[in-house]
């Protein structure tokens, strides 16, 4: 084998595993963009038993392409409350299976489905009106390209088959499972996405690069990789969605070891779990996981418990330093950079509400003095920043704007009077109503509750939506914003029936919390609506808008 063509085959396998990982990636990125409220309810409802937990999960990494991207969005439930530490990791438990049923559906070869994926995808993504039907069409696209990378590598390996030196440093793969094991764990964590890697360890069986061995150790060290990506993105995470995840990975990684040392001692267990070496590899990955979740999900509650005895929470460190004003006097003679000053401090003003909308939740089941006086006090700052940003906006305005920056003006002092309204129905409405149920020592029903907690689930995905729309003033994503105000206008009014009819069945619960559910609801819908309007200006701008409804 020449020099030039080996520099050729390593390119060619790098750009393949390149659009492998991207592809699952895009796939990802359509499902969180378009589906991510929905999920987000969805996993929160698994709380009911640990084997719907678990299969709520593994549903989620299906549709995901990826468990860690699961563990991410639990972590965020189990450190608001919204989800026990046991029931969090029984889901990541199934969404580890989810991971491995993903890698058997896209290992199947059928031509036919990349032409028909990619035309499918991109008619739907280009004549797709809203965003949702978009992100179909992008996840239809994603899933061409995986299998557009998995025949690419295919191709470029096969040159290496007949190649000896490549089939010494293989076999000697093959018999160091220990190195074997440490290659696939690394590599897992360098790509962000044990998918990809499993997806590449396993073509490589396939094409009989790889000895079924040497891919075996490498996709269980691919677990132990995958279960560790989680772990550090969720590291400063508080102590509870640690300890979740630090349990998923002792037992994912700790079961990896295991496992490796097993089929070091009896590789003839391998024999029993398909009739090619690509097949005996994808099963073991799912095997795996599977025997994983069995036997661990009745240990749930005992491992999170040992753990949580175990680990001492971070110390808050020193006091944190005061925070500084965007709204710089120097730039009031720059309209331009004076304009971006005034929108950067928005920014802060609305991730100040996110999470003023985040810690009033959870008192509507147990109240807290110390959480209502810090949403007082934020509410407080944010009506200070209000008048700032006005006062800021004003004196740029002094020497006169031109016609683009005078109606950017505007639209920063609109955004800035509805978050001060968003933040006032937190402070003032959604606090006053939840001492109210503390007060009166009055709980809402199930459904009751349930309906508040998930309008309140889609309210809080919508805020992050407008912020995101803030940073990057994207016209598509500021549509997906206005058009999700319709829809929780619609939300609203179908749980306000549905109340009404639990009124109407006599529900003591229901009667003795009406007005509070209303209201509460009232109150949700107003944050939305003033989320909403950031979308509004970059609309206008785009000529999407017209004067009464979107295009």
């Amino acid at each position: 084998m020449t020099e030039p063509h080996v520099i050729q085959i390593i390119i060619s396998i790098a750009g393949a595993a390149a659009l492998l990982i991207w592809a699952v990636r895009l796939v990802r990125t359509g499902v969180e963009r378009g589906f991510a409220a929905p999920m987000r309810i969805w996993l929160r409802h698994s709380a009911k038993n640990r084997v719907l937990a678990a299969g709520t999960g593994m549903c989620a990494a299906v549709l995901l392409q990826s468990s860690t991207a699961v563990a991410v969005l639990v972590s965020n439930f189990v450190a608001r409350g919204g989800l026990a530490t046991a029931t969090g990791l029984a889901i990541l438990l199934g969404a580890d299976v989810g991971s491995a049923v993903v890698t058997q559906l896209l290992v199947v070869r059928q031509p036919v489905l990349i032409p028909l994926l990619i035309l499918i995808g991109v008619i739907v993504f280009l004549r797709g009106r809203g965003s949702n039907t978009r992100q179909v069409g992008r996840i239809l696209i994603g899933l061409a390209l995986i299998f557009v990378s998995l025949d690419m590598i295919r191709n470029a390996t096969e040159p290496m088959l007949s190649d000896p030196a490549t089939q010494t440093v293989m076999a000697y793969l093959g018999r160091d499972t220990l190195t074997a094991f440490i290659i696939g764990a690394v590599f897992a964590w360098g790509v962000h996405s044990s998918v990809a890697a499993v997806l590449l360890f396993v073509t490589l069986a396939g094409q009989g690069i790889l000895p079924v061995m040497a891919a075996a150790a490498m996709i269980l060290g691919a677990n132990l990789g995958g279960a560790f990506i989680a772990f550090i993105l969720t590291y400063s995470a508080p102590l509870a969605s640690r300890c979740m995840v630090l349990a998923n990975l002792v037992l994912r990684g700790g079961g990896a070891v295991v496992a490796v040392l097993l089929i070091a001692i009896m590789p003839e267990v391998l024999d029993h779990l398909g009739a090619s070496p690509a097949r005996q590899s994808i099963n073991l990955h799912l095997a795996f996981n599977l025997v994983l979740a069995i036997l661990a999900l009745p240990l749930v509650g005992v491992v999170t418990a040992t753990l949580a005895r175990v680990m001492v929470d971070k110390p808050t460190g020193q006091k944190p330093l005061d925070a500084v004003s965007a709204l710089d006097p120097a730039l009031l003679d720059i309209p331009q950079r004076g304009l971006d000053c005034a929108a950067r401090e928005l920014l802060g003003m609305g991730q100040k509400i996110e999470h003023m909308l985040l810690a009033v939740e959870p008192l509507y089941d147990r109240w807290e003095d110390t959480t209502a006086e810090a949403i007082r006090t934020q509410d407080k700052a944010i009506k200070r920043t209000h008048l700032d940003i006005k006062l800021y906006l004003a004196r740029i305005g002094r020497k006169g704007l031109d016609e683009d920056l005078s109606r950017r003006s505007m639209d920063l002092v609109s955004i800035s009077s509805s978050l001060d309204s968003a933040s006032d129905a937190i402070a003032r409405i959604m606090l006053e109503l939840a001492k109210r149920l503390d007060r009166q020592n009055l709980q809402f029903s199930t459904q009751g509750r349930e309906e508040v907690r998930d309008f309140a689930e889609r309210v809080q995905s919508n805020v992050q939506l407008a912020l995101n729309v803030m940073l990057n003033q994207n016209p598509a994503e500021a549509r997906a914003l206005v058009a999700a105000k319709e829809k929780v206008r619609k939300v609203e009014q179908k749980l306000q029936r549905s109340h009404i009819s639990r009124l109407r069945e006599g529900l003591i619960e229901s009667i003795d919390t009406s007005n509070i559910h209303q209201e509460t609801l009232r109150a949700l819908k107003q944050i939305n609506t003033a989320f909403s309007m950031v979308g509004y200006p970059i609309l206008m701008k785009s000529g999407d808008l017209l004067k009464s409804r979107l295009v």
